[in-house]
């Protein structure tokens, strides 16, 4: 019906076209400048139509409108309609706060107002404005009616039928994520410990926060790939192959036995500092290594493997899937990478080391030491190229420290400088994150001041994930097949919530206390409203079949404000996914699913789904349309965690 509608208008604008070509020919028009406007703005409103029919018609039916982005198209019609002369005229649409000023707002008349007046020395008022781009909005199926507010705000109130049609839609087709255009690549470099150290909680920001953006650009239809950057090269390796070989000089032969690669690290660092024939032995071995001799090369792959398998047991914790790619990847490439730099021009000597200038940034990369080895700036030079030009990446993101920001500039200016890419085209990002902080609010520490191992971190959150169940009695009510499932989606959906929720770009207070607790925006809580929800359909003795029975032939009536309330909150969702693809700040997402669980409580406690006799507490009547708002939340946070890397539980 709607295509009907919209080719319908398309022949009567053509048409209207036509009239207006032959009156301007005849002459007969009194102000041919009007008719030359009126028919500019036929012109567009038709392109515009064309266009919305031809993304409809080939977009998935199955795909979740962002609703937001089908606002500011009809918005930038209707502006464009009404001042055709304005280039990129301002565009704001945003959800309105109160329910008294509709549904959203576009708030573009004040700003076009201040943008006549600098350009034109036009003074409108942005009210008028705002009048004028009411009148010239296109027919579409979503607007029920606009009014004009204050000094110029529009506001916008959806229709009902077509919130609540994308509700049955989502609820027969599941989250599906809005068609993204060309499948582009995405280049994830995350996580990345180093060999020979216990992954500790540094290192758990990066894990998490990379992960997500994976699941998240997974989810968009993009091609992603997960890196870890592992620090595997460099002259370290001397003293741990020099200190291999002491210990176990049978190495070869028989593997060795290193249970504790921590102990053994500070081990062959002590001898390093304190014993100077140990130490002109580890430089040997750092050459034999990087001269690929057999016998080293196995040293190497032995110290790595034990490394590895401590890795992956964090990883599997954690639930995250990553491919190794460390900075021994990169070693062959790093000879042309300094050869490309001086072939171009770009390399000065300074007391030896050959270095690179890089406009606008005070510290040179230092791509070759005076010795004639490499550096990480080399090695992260060659890993830049590598994703640009052998991955083709469009996409890269590196999720590394706050601390490690200018360097990352500095080589990412560089690849641009030498013509590895065009930022217009290729986005290339550091999405920085903050330290995790002690309750002290000083760095996270042990008491005796060293470093939290990771695994000790995720240990002491399940033993605590497990008292606070026992305290709960769930130990009463849940089989232990099912409790150690709740302890497991607790201890570490809460872990990972707590750094999630919190603005990657700040540090934040690691505190068990806070993240187990079943009140505010915790997992915990999100958790356990998600358990709730699921379990209204299954104690009314609705199936899932019956429900999905039930989203093909019932209507979702919105009837009541709570209602209404929780069906826009619900279809908000690929908004919120859409402004996290461009700022990559996953706490939004935690931010909705907690806005969407309070929504779901105030509708929950004012709607009846399922009514029941007072006296026998038997079902009187089940509210079908409500159980499927129900379901349509459980669905859309079912998602929102899977994003976040969280598992729910169907009993809590």
């Amino acid at each position: 019906a709607q295509f009907a509608f919209q080719e319908n208008e398309i022949k009567l604008l053509t048409a209207e076209i036509e009239r207006l070509k032959n009156f301007g020919c005849l002459g007969v028009s009194p102000s041919l400048e009007g008719l030359r406007d009126e028919n500019a703005k036929l012109k567009y409103r038709l392109n515009f139509l064309k266009k919305s029919l031809q993304e409809e018609r080939t977009k998935s039916v199955k795909s979740m409108i962002n609703i937001n982005s089908c606002l500011q198209e009809i918005f930038g019609a209707a502006i464009q309609a009404a001042y055709p002369d304005l280039e990129n005229p301002p565009l704001v649409v945003t959800p309105s706060q109160q329910p008294k000023f509709g549904d959203y707002q576009c708030n573009s008349a004040m700003a076009i107002s201040q943008i006549l007046l600098k350009t034109r020395e036009q003074k409108v008022i942005p009210r008028e404005i705002a009048e004028k781009i009411a009148k010239n909005i296109p027919a579409n199926e979503c607007i029920e009616k606009v009014d004009i507010a204050g000094p110029g705000f529009i506001n916008v109130h959806l229709r009902k039928d077509f919130v609540s049609k994308q509700l049955s839609s989502l609820l027969i087709n599941g989250v599906q994520p809005p068609a993204v255009g060309k499948r582009k690549k995405v280049v994830v470099d995350f996580s990345s410990p180093n060999i020979a150290k216990e992954m500790h909680v540094g290192h758990l920001r990066s894990t998490i926060i990379g992960e997500s953006m994976c699941r998240l650009f997974e989810f968009a239809g993009y091609d992603v790939l997960r890196l870890n950057h592992l620090g595997d090269w460099g002259t370290q390796f001397g003293m741990l192959i020099a200190h291999l070989q002491d210990k176990f000089p049978d190495y070869l032969t028989v593997s060795p036995p290193i249970g504790d690669l921590q102990a053994f690290y500070k081990e062959s660092k002590r001898r390093f500092d304190t014993e100077e024939e140990f130490k002109k032995r580890a430089y040997q071995c750092v050459v034999l290594l990087q001269s690929k001799n057999p016998d080293f090369i196995k040293a190497w792959n032995l110290i790595c493997d034990v490394s590895r398998r401590e890795f992956q047991k964090i990883y599997n914790c954690l639930d995250i899937t990553i491919i190794e790619r460390g900075e021994s990847f990169y070693h062959e490439m790093m000879k042309d990478i300094v050869k490309e730099f001086e072939d171009k021009g770009f390399v000065q000597v300074d007391d030896g080391r050959k270095v690179v200038f890089v406009p606008g940034f005070p510290v040179p990369l230092t791509i070759m030491k005076s010795d004639g080895g490499y550096t990480y700036d080399t090695s992260d030079l060659a890993a830049l190229k590598h994703r640009l030009c052998e991955e083709k990446g469009d996409i890269l993101i590196y999720v590394v420290d706050s601390g490690q920001s200018v360097h990352l500039q500095t080589v990412f200016a560089a690849g641009q400088m030498i013509g590895w890419y065009d930022p217009k085209v290729t986005r290339v990002a550091h999405a920085a994150f903050g330290v995790v902080l002690g309750e002290d609010k000083k760095k996270f520490k042990t008491r005796s001041g060293d470093t939290v191992r990771l695994i000790d971190l995720l240990e002491e959150g399940l033993k605590r994930a497990m008292d606070k169940l026992k305290d709960k009695e769930r130990d009463k009510v849940l089989t232990p097949e099912e409790l150690k499932a709740a302890q497991t989606s607790v201890a570490f959906g809460c872990i990972k919530y707590a750094d999630l929720s919190h603005n990657r770009l700040n540090d934040y207070v690691f505190s068990f206390d806070k993240m187990l607790d079943d009140r505010g925006n915790t997992a915990a809580y999100l958790l356990y409203a998600f358990t709730r929800i699921r379990a209204i359909a299954r104690l009314a003795n609705i199936d899932e079949q019956m429900l999905r029975k039930a989203a093909r032939e019932e209507v979702l009536v919105l009837d009541h404000e709570k209602e209404w309330k929780l069906g826009k909150c619900i279809l908000r969702f690929p908004e919120i996914l859409q402004k996290i693809l461009e700022d990559l700040l996953l706490h939004t997402l935690c931010d909705y699913l907690y806005e969407l669980a309070t929504t779901f409580t105030e509708f929950y406690d004012s709607c009846y789904c399922v009514e029941k006799d007072r006296q026998t507490g038997q079902i009187v009547k089940v509210n079908m349309w409500r159980l499927l708002l129900c379901e349509a939340t459980a669905t859309v946070m079912a998602k929102g965690f899977d994003i976040l890397g969280i598992k729910p539980v169907q009993r809590m």
